[in-house]
């Protein structure tokens, strides 16, 4: 494999360029590194950053996941032909006996 295509390969698989994707992989590290001191914080003193971490991962997700506009052809393909599975319920009764 050439040396280019190792920096090049992956973004291209996500619809951006080398320098898009660094961009982009950097702001998430900036992200995360964020919200592990926040955790640590935390973990020290509770009463503060209660809820940092866990909406630095939901805003994560959401860059990535939800609001992605640029998608390559393989994953548009593979998402409308991928159909999540469907919530089943099941009830169990409890029965006494004493």
């Amino acid at each position: 494999m050439p040396v280019k295509r190792l920096f090049t390969s992956h973004p291209a698989s996500v619809g951006e360029t080398y320098s898009q994707h660094f961009g982009q992989a950097m702001s998430f590290s900036a992200a995360m590194l964020g919200g592990a001191i926040c955790c640590a914080v935390h973990a020290f003193l509770p009463f503060l950053c209660e809820k940092t971490g866990s909406k630095i991962i939901t805003n994560l997700h959401d860059r990535m996941v939800l609001n992605r506009s640029r998608l390559s052809p393989q994953t548009e393909s593979s998402q409308a032909q991928f159909s999540p599975p469907q919530p089943t319920t099941t009830t169990v009764e409890a029965s006494a006996t004493e």
